[in-house]
């Protein structure tokens, strides 16, 4: 059998024992929960969950700017990537000497159904690796179903979702976040962006939503944050939410479904 990468490259079920390198955190996790963890070789800086596993791998750098060399070095069968995470000429240059790098690229929520499908058939040459993803695509199932079922019942919302500051950024309605905060029933500012990742016009927005998400990454947002913008924009509800509940996908989008729903429902 064979599976597609977000990039259409087929890859056959992997016959060896694999020596993987993920440079996705979360991916990283994924494949941990998959059951893959003793073929894991290396990481990213960023790789922090679950940390009892991933603080025993080598570090190569960040997802944007990893060490090449110390990677080569490592002798990986495959390695993980993501169109938005990792830069396209490095990931280039990684096909020089590695047999199989696996692209991967989730913008709608549902295709976390994919990801587990993917790699549990790549790496599934132990039945409990696919056994795994098959478990894990149930339990997304059931958590989808019930978040759907809340957001069937309640208004939809208006949101702004804020993941930097000087400038401040926000993301676009065709990213992974804004299409899990749409599943909760949250549209998120702006409406339109050329960029998935625009500038905006911060007081502007906050008057058209009726929540502002500050987001624990990439930028840190904290409880002063939540007070300095209750005294510049006393008119607009904010609160904090957790980037990684929202931004990751892989087996944390599990998770993530059921964060959203206890937050949607605390913020009506």
């Amino acid at each position: 059998m064979q599976w597609s990468d977000a990039i259409g490259k087929r890859h056959d079920r992997y016959a060896e024992t694999p020596r993987i390198v993920s440079l996705v955190p979360s991916l990283t996790e994924l494949l941990v929960d998959l059951g893959l963890a003793e073929h894991l070789v290396g990481r990213t800086g960023f790789c922090v969950h679950p940390r009892q596993v991933v603080r025993r791998l080598p570090k190569l750098g960040g997802t944007k700017g990893f060490a090449i060399d110390k990677l080569r070095a490592l002798a990986p069968t495959h390695v993980l990537v993501n169109i938005d995470e990792n830069r396209r000429d490095e990931v280039a240059a990684l096909h020089a000497f590695v047999p199989q790098v696996i692209v991967t690229h989730p913008l709608a929520v549902r295709d976390n159904l994919a990801l587990y499908q993917l790699l549990g058939g790549i790496f599934g040459r132990d039945p409990q690796v696919e056994a795994r993803a098959r478990a894990l695509a149930a339990d997304f199932e059931r958590e989808w179903a019930a978040l759907s079922a809340q957001t069937a019942t309640l208004p939809r919302q208006k949101v702004l979702y804020l993941i930097w500051q000087q400038p401040w950024l926000s993301v676009a309605r065709d990213t992974y976040i804004s299409q899990m905060l749409a599943a909760a029933g949250w549209d998120s500012l702006p409406v339109d962006s050329a960029l998935r990742y625009p500038e905006i016009d911060l007081p502007a927005l906050a008057g058209q939503a009726d929540w502002l998400l500050l987001s624990s990454e990439p930028y840190p947002f904290r409880e002063e944050h939540l007070r300095q913008l209750a005294e510049q924009l006393p008119s607009t509800r904010a609160t904090l939410i957790d980037g990684e509940m929202v931004s990751w996908y892989g087996s944390r989008a599990i998770r993530g479904l059921a964060y959203l729903r206890r937050l949607r429902a605390r913020l009506v």
